[in-house]
């Protein structure tokens, strides 16, 4: 606990899983120390072309946002109140691993059930609609997205070698409105991430032309 009352709360960044459909919250991933860098690339979605002067300024969609970002989580201080997790002496960073790691997993049942449908001679298996993964970061960004890169480096390891200090490496990419229905939970959300773009754009103050050197457009 901080000897300083009044310091403000410590905002931890993660990784939330919900149902797509009923919005209810199925898991919460905190991540154990905000990553230091977050960053992120825009990639713009339009129809011009070389050449294709009719829709030069026209723009299709809203951009492709990726994400990456390193996150480290490490046991060695839980390790210190060992009657307090039992979880963490018996299996180091196991569970806070697979935790994360199971998102981009589909269920294990899942997989038996089409097997035993397939060998049933069900002609076509369509997959099951996974729980909607969102990225927070503040109130300011709660981001549907897919995870598309997932790298884990595990640095130390207890005596029963279970990883005991690892770094993970994700990658992200935004789920928009091209990507899901317009009624989807995970469009809602990203409607609310881009007004909230739009209304903070709007909070920056005005400039004129003189601070770009020029008085007036030629």
């Amino acid at each position: 606990m901080s000897s300083f009352p009044n310091s403000p709360k410590l905002i931890k960044s993660g990784i939330v899983l919900i149902d797509p459909n009923t919005g209810t919250v199925l898991r919460v991933i905190p991540l154990q120390y905000n990553p230091d860098t977050l960053s992120r690339t825009l990639q713009i979605r339009g129809t011009s072309e070389a050449g294709d002067r009719l829709d030069a300024l026209r723009l299709t969609g809203p951009p492709t946002e990726t994400i990456k970002l390193d996150a480290e989580i490490d046991a060695t201080d839980q390790l210190e109140f060992a009657d307090q997790n039992q979880t963490i002496v018996e299996l180091g960073l196991h569970a806070q691993l697979a935790a994360l790691e199971t998102i981009v997993y589909p269920e294990s049942a899942r997989l038996q059930a089409n097997n035993s449908l397939a060998q049933s001679g069900t002609l076509e298996i369509a997959p099951a609609e996974e729980p909607l993964t969102l990225f927070i970061w503040s109130k300011n960004r709660v981001l549907p997205v897919r995870l598309t890169e997932f790298t884990v480096t595990e640095e130390a390891f207890d005596p029963a070698l279970n990883p005991i200090r690892a770094k993970i490496s994700l990658g992200m990419r935004v789920l928009n409105v091209n990507d899901l229905p317009f009624d989807h939970k995970g469009s809602s959300l990203f409607l609310a991430y881009q007004q909230q773009k739009e209304n903070l754009a709007k909070k920056t103050p005005g400039a004129t032309l003189n601070v770009l050197g020029i008085t007036r457009i030629p």
